[in-house]
């Protein structure tokens, strides 16, 4: 056998399930966008554009999952970096798996119950309550796009963590000592040569956040409380509750399209940093 066949040969189950799990799906979802609703709800086979000349009327949904889902990215970028450094460059050893332990906890319980405890502390009986008692009244959280993002910072967080966490982890502490004794200062040797060097794990994590909260639907759902809602809580309603898999699948594709474009975007300006960094090291 040779040497490009065991290639293909090792290639097949990827392929093959590639292929079943995502190019099919997909190729089915954009066929649906091209057809029509049936009388009792479904899907009709049909060539029409006009499922796609009625995303306007979701606009509302693309425009908070394209403020919210960036936000709330770089809210858990900004909150994670510190405490990824902080594990990873200040902390021992000994107490350093105990601490990304407790990182991952909140993943040990459900998404729904932890939405569900945000529920209450935003709510009218949580920070509410305890800020009329000291004098700040009509103050209200729950069911704002600042209590969809509080609970995508919560809920996303620990993915943030990893990526960065591993990234500085690996950091060569000796550039750091010669950063030192060269005569830099703290703030000198982090924007210098910690933040460079950690920017391929702060790209991954804002990448993974990103990506998943463009399909996010529970947390919008329950702390927006139908006030405050993402494309995901729109497919939801047109899929199984209006039964419009035509306009459903019109909504997903656009999401999709949306997505790769952002991401795409994303991925080279990431390259030029890192295109630009290494150029910069060169000098």
């Amino acid at each position: 056998m040779t040497q490009r066949a065991r290639n293909w040969l090792l290639l097949t189950p990827a392929t093959a399930w590639f292929l079943v799990m995502l190019v099919l799906p997909v190729s089915v979802v954009l066929i649906f966008s091209f057809g029509e609703r049936g009388d009792g709800g479904g899907y009709v086979p049909a060539f029409t554009l006009e499922q796609y000349a009625n995303l306007p009327a979701r606009w509302a949904a693309f425009k908070n999952t394209m403020v919210l889902a960036p936000l709330g990215t770089v809210a858990a970028m900004l909150i994670a970096y510190p405490l990824a450094y902080f594990l990873a460059v200040r902390t021992s050893q000994k107490w350093k798996t105990m601490l990304l332990v407790l990182v991952i906890v909140p993943f040990w319980t459900s998404i729904l119950i932890r939405s569900y405890a945000w529920i209450f502390i935003l709510g009218g009986r949580g920070i509410p309550a305890l800020l009329e008692m000291i004098g700040i009244e009509g103050v209200r959280l729950i069911y704002t796009p600042f209590a969809v993002t509080i609970g995508i910072i919560y809920g996303y967080l620990p993915l943030m963590v990893f990526p960065i966490f591993v990234s500085l982890d690996r950091l060569d502490k000796r550039l750091l000592e010669a950063s030192s004794d060269l005569g830099a200062r703290p703030w000198a040797t982090f924007l210098q040569v910690t933040l460079p060097l950690s920017i391929p794990g702060v790209a991954t994590g804002c990448l993974l956040v990103f990506i998943l909260l463009m399909g996010e639907f529970l947390i919008p759902a329950l702390l927006g409380g139908g006030k405050v809602f993402f494309v995901g809580n729109a497919l939801v309603d047109l899929f199984l509750q209006s039964r419009n898999w035509a306009y459903g699948s019109a909504v997903a594709v656009t999401l999709i399209v949306v997505m790769l474009v952002s991401v795409t975007i994303y991925m080279r300006l990431i390259a030029r940093l890192n295109t630009q960094r290494e150029d910069v090291s060169l000098m």
